[in-house]
């Protein structure tokens, strides 16, 4: 009987303590700030953009088809270095609406090489040396290897009319001498570019130092 009354007894203990955990009310803990007093909360980058751009209004409506049908384009150029076109881009820009630099590759000449053509062997094409130095001509090379192996170079030059000159000299010898134009395959740089209004009569002047670079109409892309 004793055993029985103890076991309800303990029963009862459990479910009293267990309904106060279950309904008691708590004190509900208050959050710790997330700074010191005084100090500014810590505003994450991405945050700060999100909520520009969700606010944010465009500072000129966007252009329609039609304006965008009326723009005049052109396109300047070549320049030799990027430099060179970075500055005539600083110089148009406040006259345009849009404007970019585009590369292309373009095989441009570095000079002409007056040259006799290779001999059929290397004492042949000594004997033609000795001949030149006979006839006073110092300024030759005999090539002695690769590709233009038993070639005499008579010279290389910028101009082409100087070319012409020393091949007509070498021909008043007797002799056959070729001149070759030597090329490399060079980027240059272009700009272009829609004009923020009516194209100025001195545009192209507006630019220092352009060189051959040249000013021609182009299809607005």
């Amino acid at each position: 009987m004793f055993i029985r009354v103890l076991f309800m007894l303990l029963l009862a203990l459990n479910i009293g303590g267990a309904s106060w955990l279950l309904f008691a009310n708590r004190p509900q803990s208050e959050e710790a700030p997330a700074t010191d007093p005084g100090v500014p909360r810590l505003e994450l980058l991405a945050e700060r953009d999100n909520a520009e751009g969700d606010h944010a209004e465009l500072a000129s409506a966007p252009e329609s088809p039609a304006d965008l049908a009326n723009d005049q384009c052109r396109r300047y150029g070549p320049f030799q270095t990027q430099a060179d076109t970075r500055a005539a881009m600083n110089a148009l820009t406040p006259l345009t609406k849009r404007i970019r630099m585009r590369e292309e590759h373009a095989t441009q000449t570095r000079g002409y090489w007056v040259y006799l053509p290779a001999m059929p062997s290397r004492e042949q094409a000594l004997a033609t040396a000795r001949t030149l130095s006979a006839k006073g001509v110092r300024d030759y090379y005999v090539v002695t290897a690769g590709d233009q192996q038993n070639t005499i170079s008579l010279g290389l030059f910028r101009d082409q009319g100087n070319a012409e000159r020393r091949r007509a000299e070498i021909a008043g010898l007797g002799l056959n001498p070729k001149v070759n134009a030597r090329t490399e395959d060079l980027p240059v740089y272009w700009l272009d570019f829609a004009l923020a209004g009516t194209e100025p009569d001195d545009l192209a002047s507006r630019v220092a130092n352009a060189g051959e670079a040249r000013m021609q109409v182009a299809k607005c892309e």
